[in-house]
């Protein structure tokens, strides 16, 4: 799962973003609102964490503004704002609102649950199946007929791409840009280490195919 968060505090910036990086995710940073702006006009995200007042603004009126515009991301507002008027105005724009201090567990399980609400994938159900595979996004689990997979978490966000997909082929950069962020540079082989894992896993018959030019797709 992709995460961006925007956020000035350097120190709580680093903090957000190790801790979610630590449980896995692929996490992008902003600053405030404009390179915001500029990560949300090129990638795709499931979930947008958001200080709520920054230098350029609040993103209370920056987030209402793009769901009018019909912007279906899951967002989660971290702030310091704590009257009841502030948070059922957070709450009639986002989906979820954490006030400061938090503690990270707290965090990473609240975004998890954000994420899962996510509209911005190419599927929105719990349990997705292909042949003898079961995956479980929301419980993170995954099957190949009766024997559970021990994956992690890059080989789940891989695997639920290529599931998601019904046997399409998934391009390189598609499966990159959901396992992974832009620290990552295209030509890295990153990938083909993870499918190579994923393969071993699940065992055979081999299911993972490589489209040359494109990608991979499951048999």
């Amino acid at each position: 799962m992709r995460v961006l968060v925007t956020e000035d505090d350097e120190d709580l910036r680093t903090a957000v973003e190790a801790a979610l990086r630590g449980a896995g995710f692929a996490v992008d940073v902003a600053i405030d609102l404009p390179q915001a702006d500029e990560a949300l006009a090129v990638n795709a995200y499931d979930c947008v964490v958001f200080d709520r007042m920054l230098p350029s603004g609040d993103a209370l009126a920056y987030v209402h503004q793009r769901r009018r515009a019909g912007w279906p991301v899951p967002v989660l507002f971290l702030t310091a704002r704590d009257a009841v008027a502030d948070r059922i105005a957070g709450l009639a724009i986002a989906d979820d609102y954490l006030l400061k201090p938090f503690a990270m567990d707290e965090l990473l399980a609240r975004v998890r649950s954000v994420c899962r609400r996510s509209d911005a994938g190419v599927v929105t159900n719990s349990v997705l199946r292909h042949g003898d595979l079961v995956m479980d996004v929301a419980k993170h689990e995954a099957w190949r007929g009766q024997r559970q997979l021990t994956l992690t978490a890059k080989e789940f966000a891989v695997l639920h791409q290529l599931i998601a997909a019904g046997g399409a082929p998934v391009r390189r950069q598609d499966l990159i840009a959901a396992a992974w962020d832009e620290l990552v540079p295209p030509a890295s082989n990153v990938l083909d280490v993870v499918v190579a894992q994923l393969r071993r896993k699940l065992g055979q018959p081999q299911v993972v195919l490589t489209v040359r030019g494109v990608g991979y797709a499951l048999r």
